[in-house]
């Protein structure tokens, strides 16, 4: 049996390698993504020359062994990618995110020796991979899923309506759910492996959304494609435990966008307040201004820790559940309040296109809604505190 320390390292101390990963992950978010975010979310869309510079940066396959063409690193490396990308622009940083926390995350603790030869290495180096669980009745009772997986020859048809899935307009590979025998409930969901070019799997409409528009979002039809046995993710029946270990491992992963997006909005608000005057001096010299930055500032290092502890447990193999819903629960919330301060501070000028901040008010509120909304974090924690099944 491992031995685990005692103590976990310090939350806010970065090691030499945590901290150059998080320093060249910035240039890069400054340097390639900084000058595009404005027509990135104008038009929707993420570059494919971004995309390819992502992987080329190395932090598409950040958990992945080295064997496999990946970063052999940890889970605590990927929330500092997360985050210092989300301080740009969270549109790029949900995509990785989705692509380390989610998909690969589920390839690695699932996967059989087949699907990780035949897996891994493609989204290590050119590959990016959505995940598939939300349909339309099925929200935050995300196991209530319609689809089907009936069995056939060697493997199943799956039919069925997916919505609201990250990464789907880019993604060669998803990670779908459906169950393939509705009569025992939650017992019967499954999960598949499935690449886009799969005959009757079909990416639908792309949703036009408040924040995050560049990311992509669309519903997915599963209209009789076939999958061979192959490609069961895990076991037949044991799709909801890959959800809910890959789900809870992901809240983190929300909880660094939504620091990484807080800390860019105070940084632009800081800097602002150092410029703007009103009465002859720097907005930042009143009291008013420094006390509401100081506040901000001070929530959002407390956000951060709730995030950075719960990545170090999932590290340590400790339980994590309740720590994860905590720092998404609290991450989104001072998110939320931090770019709301941020246009307040901007003035008119927060509420227009032209300056950053608008954006990142329109991309904060999504933190609070998907991978589990606020309720459903608040109902994990009471479970935990109160000692309820």
């Amino acid at each position: 049996m491992t031995t685990l320390p005692d103590t976990l390292p310090p939350l806010t101390t970065l090691t030499e390698d945590e901290r150059l990963l998080r320093n060249s992950v910035r240039a890069f978010a400054n340097a390639e993504i900084r000058p595009q975010v404005r027509q990135m979310d104008e038009r929707q869309t993420i570059p494919r020359v971004l995309l390819d510079g992502l992987f080329a940066l190395g932090v598409m396959g950040i958990e992945i062994p080295d064997e496999f063409g990946g970063g052999n690193a940890r889970f605590f490396h990927a929330t500092l990618v997360v985050e210092a990308l989300a301080r740009v622009d969270p549109s790029v940083a949900v995509l990785v995110d989705v692509q380390n926390t989610l998909v690969n995350n589920a390839v690695l603790r699932w996967g059989d020796e087949g699907l990780k030869s035949r897996y891994l290495s493609r989204l290590a180096t050119d590959t990016i991979g959505a995940y598939a669980l939300s349909e339309a009745g099925s929200g935050s009772d995300a196991f209530a899923l319609a689809s089907r997986g009936i069995e056939r020859g060697d493997g199943f048809d799956l039919t069925g309506k997916k919505l609201w899935i990250t990464n789907a307009a880019e993604a060669d590979l998803f990670i779908v759910f459906a169950n393939v025998n509705p009569d025992a409930g939650y017992r019967g969901i499954t999960a598949f492996i499935v690449e886009r070019d799969t005959p009757g799997f079909i990416i639908g409409k792309k949703e036009d959304k408040l924040g995050i528009r560049a990311s992509s979002t669309c519903e997915l039809i599963l209209d009789g494609c076939h999958v061979p046995a192959s490609q069961v993710l895990g076991e037949v029946g044991k799709g909801y435990k890959v959800a809910i270990e890959t789900l809870n491992s992901g809240r983190i992963g929300i909880g660094a966008q939504m620091i990484g997006l807080a800390d860019g909005a105070l940084e632009h608000a800081i800097a602002y307040t150092k410029e703007r005057k009103q009465f002859g001096r720097p907005v930042a010299d009143f009291q008013g201004v420094q006390f509401q930055l100081a506040r901000a500032a001070t929530e959002l290092e407390a956000a951060r820790l709730t995030v950075y502890n719960a990545a170090r447990l999932h590290d340590a193999n400790r339980p994590f559940l309740t720590e994860a819903a905590m720092c998404k629960l609290f991450s989104s919330e001072v998110a939320e309040k931090i770019t709301s301060l941020a246009v307040q501070l901007y003035g008119g000028y927060g509420y227009v296109k032209d300056y950053p901040v608008e954006k990142l008010y329109r991309d904060a509120k999504i933190g609070q809604i998907y991978e589990g909304t606020s309720n459903l974090q608040l109902q994990t924690i009471a479970k935990q505190i109160l000692g309820k099944d």
